[in-house]
């Protein structure tokens, strides 16, 4: 692999003009596709085999055009102290603003009367219009959203608060500064790397190309794959963070190369033909476990797997191809100013790297002690996970949505935020004796006569839980009226569809962990020509992976310093973030240990004791490996400024993760096992070392690619 990737990086170098045009050339058939495509308009959300899709599906069938998966709203009205929505001014103003959103839009299939179907509440402070929609949130109209918000405003100026919530006012997340300032401290932290402006701008300028062509063709294919907003969220997170890493790493060697007196077109291939190989299997290992997120069978989340794992692939082939080829138009500025003028002094002073590996290794089993303690205090929390989607109760308390999740809870109870819809196959009689089973149980604050469709072979039945949507007296309520009625009843609704999600991802995350790590172990395993390094590259990650989640359970469930991240309402944990970070992080961790090990493997074939092995590979890598986990946190950091939480907690889970396995897993807890491993570290089986192909990340193959030049040491770079 590696002579191949010296012949194409050299390639690349020598036709940069032809290169560059294509890549430039591909962002902009991109950039025109997502331009021209038609916007979005479908972002359907299925939980294939669970019980509260098959509601869904009964319901589409049984009450055609009744939007069973339609998008809805509540227009909540308060009235003031001292008064009552009953009261006929007021009363007068609520029944304004029902026939105003009857006649606002075609898109509506009902709205119901708060005086005819009994939703004001006890004390008569509170009172809701239901509102019901033909097509999903993302299907709406700007129009028929303007319609609700105008009705909502024309209301509150008539003496009444009004507020407006339900999934019809989805919109696509906003997007803060955050990202940006990610971008910016990725750039200061280039130029303290590299010390010069041009090398710190390519794995700036690469990156960006990279999201860009891969989020331009996720936007230009949304409308036909029915692909999230979400979805170009995370490929633009991922995908700047590898990008800038990748490209970092190829550039970090060319420099390395460089001063070894190597002419630029043979250090462009050597760079691309040792960290190429380093990165084409990091690549492969946040590939794998981003695909393997289909295992879950969860459409959505197959969607956004593969959407993001396609923008790391881009990222690997620009580092391949366009890194070279712009080092190509660079010439001497890749290399700062003191150093081209031949100012720089070379110091024999061990460097920070250095410093650092040389304690681990006269210290292993503290270091490994302290890590391993640290991040399991902090795992503790994850203990305590409680799992759900989010709500309007998440959101911020400025939102009309929040005020109106808040005010539904205060007037009629915190169930009435998420009540369960039951799905009876049978007829009138059948239903009835649903109902007074339903009544039967416990936990249940409201239930509504059954209501059959025109057929009169199906009924709808609401169901008010007690308690509020994410409790688990709730989910205790929709497992009872699962089982005290048959086969041909099923329980529907956000708040049962939360619960089989969970339910989903439960059941999944062994096999995906065991799929995921089983093939980065296998990979792994032919990389390092070892047993123990890609096992202890596992177990590290796990112990990254489960801290990170116990640090997500304390700021987003527990509250601990939610103010610092902007959580002003503490709820249970997505439930796809465990499973979710489990494939994120395990790429990411991959790409550190593949970079910093490589380092580590390859002074240790050509002679060095394994002590010594560590102290080079840190020599080495641990200044890029440290800038690089540096910028991938601040990429991630940036998404925590978005208004959307699941992005909010999905940019802070990443980022911790990343904090924890680059600077405790792979900066100490590595080293530390290495040490104490010695050669047992590098041990492969004979018989397994005669089977695994030879892919040769060392580049020992380079050594004749370049005649009448002598062998080079691949070690002193």
């Amino acid at each position: 692999m590696a002579t191949f990737l010296y012949k194409l990086g050299r390639s690349a170098f020598r036709r940069r003009r032809l290169v560059a045009l294509l890549w430039v050339a591909l962002l902009a058939v991109a950039g025109i596709g997502a331009a021209t495509a038609p916007a979005a308009t479908s972002s359907s959300f299925s939980i294939p085999g669970t019980e509260a899709q098959r509601a869904f599906d009964l319901l589409e069938e049984r009450f055609p055009g009744a939007g069973a998966d339609g998008a809805t709203a509540r227009v909540v009205f308060k009235a003031p102290e001292g008064q009552k929505m009953t009261d006929p001014a007021h009363k007068a103003v609520v029944e304004e603003t029902v026939a105003a959103l009857r006649s606002g839009s075609d898109q509506i299939v009902s709205v119901t009367d708060p005086y005819t179907a009994q939703a004001v509440s006890q004390n008569g402070s509170t009172a809701y219009v239901s509102v019901a929609y033909k097509v999903n949130a993302m299907e709406l109209t700007d129009a028929t959203r303007e319609a609700l918000t105008e009705a909502g405003h024309d209301a509150q100026g008539k003496g009444l608060t009004v507020e407006v919530g339900g999934d019809a006012l989805q919109t696509m997340p906003e997007t803060g500064s955050g990202e940006i300032v990610g971008v910016v401290i990725a750039g200061i932290v280039l130029v303290l790397t590299f010390g010069s402006l041009v090398a710190a701008g390519l794995p700036l300028l690469t990156a960006i190309i990279g999201v860009g062509i891969g989020v331009s063709s996720i936007t230009a294919l949304a409308n036909v794959l029915d692909l999230g907003s979400t979805t170009s969220t995370l490929a633009m997170m991922i995908g700047l963070a590898v990008g800038i890493d990748y490209a970092l790493f190829i550039v970090s060697r060319y420099r390395a190369e460089l001063a070894e007196g190597r002419e630029k077109e043979d250090a462009a291939g050597r760079a691309v033909g040792t960290a190429g190989s380093a990165v084409v299997f990091a690549g492969l290992t946040v590939v794998i476990a981003l695909v393997g997120l289909a295992v879950v069978n969860i459409p959505m989340l197959t969607k956004m797997g593969f959407a993001a794992a396609g923008t790391v692939v881009i990222a690997v082939l620009i580092a391949l191809t366009l890194i070279p080829a712009l080092l190509g138009f660079a010439g001497d500025k890749v290399i700062g100013r003191k150093q081209r003028k031949g100012t720089a002094k070379k110091s024999d002073k061990p460097n920070g790297g250095t410093r650092w590996a040389r304690f681990v290794i006269r210290r292993p089993v503290m270091v490994l002690l302290v890590g391993v303690l640290g991040l399991g205090a902090i795992a503790l929390p994850a203990a305590s996970l409680e799992m759900g989607l989010p709500d309007d109760g998440v959101k911020p308390t400025s939102t009309t949505e929040r005020r109106a999740y808040d005010a539904l809870s205060d007037g009629f109870g915190p169930g009435f935020n998420g009540p369960l819809l039951v799905v009876v196959d049978g007829d009138k009689a059948t239903a009835d004796r649903t109902v007074s089973t339903i009544k039967g149980l416990e936990g249940w604050a409201a239930v509504t006569p059954a209501t059959p469709n025109k057929a009169g072979d199906a009924a709808m039945i609401t169901v008010v839980p007690k308690d509020r949507p994410s409790s688990g007296a709730t989910e205790t309520l929709v497992h009872d009226i699962r089982n005290a009625t048959g086969d041909d009843v099923l329980v529907t609704g956000a708040t049962a569809m939360n619960i089989d999600f969970s339910q989903k991802m439960n059941d999944a995350l062994v096999p995906y962990l065991a799929l995921v790590v089983g093939l980065a172990f296998l990979l792994l395993t032919v990389v390092f020509r070892s047993i123990l390094v890609p096992l202890k590259a596992a177990l590290g990650f796990l112990l990254s992976v489960v801290a990170a989640l116990g640090a997500v359970v304390a700021v987003f469930q527990w509250g601990w310093l939610g103010s610092l991240f902007g959580v002003e309402q503490t709820g249970p944990i997505m439930s796809m973030m465990p499973i979710f970070m489990v494939g994120v992080v395990f790429g990411l961790a991959m790409d550190y240990e593949v970079f910093l090990v490589t380092r580590m493997r390859e002074a240790y074939v050509h002679g060095e004791r394994p002590g010594e092995a560590i102290v080079t590979g840190f020599r080495h890598s641990a200044r890029v490996v440290t800038a690089a986990a540096v910028i991938m946190i601040a990429v991630f950091s940036g998404f925590i400024g978005m208004t959307d939480q699941m992005i909010k907690m999905i940019g802070f889970g990443l980022a911790v993760a990343v904090l924890f396995d680059a600077f405790v897993v792979r900066m100490a807890i590595v080293p530390a096992v290495l040490a104490l491993l010695g050669h047992k570290a590098w041990w492969l089986p004979k018989w397994l070392d005669r089977v695994l192909p030879n892919v040769d990340v060392e580049g020992e193959g380079l050594a004749e690619t370049a005649p009448g030049q002598a062998k080079p040491d691949l070690v002193k770079v």
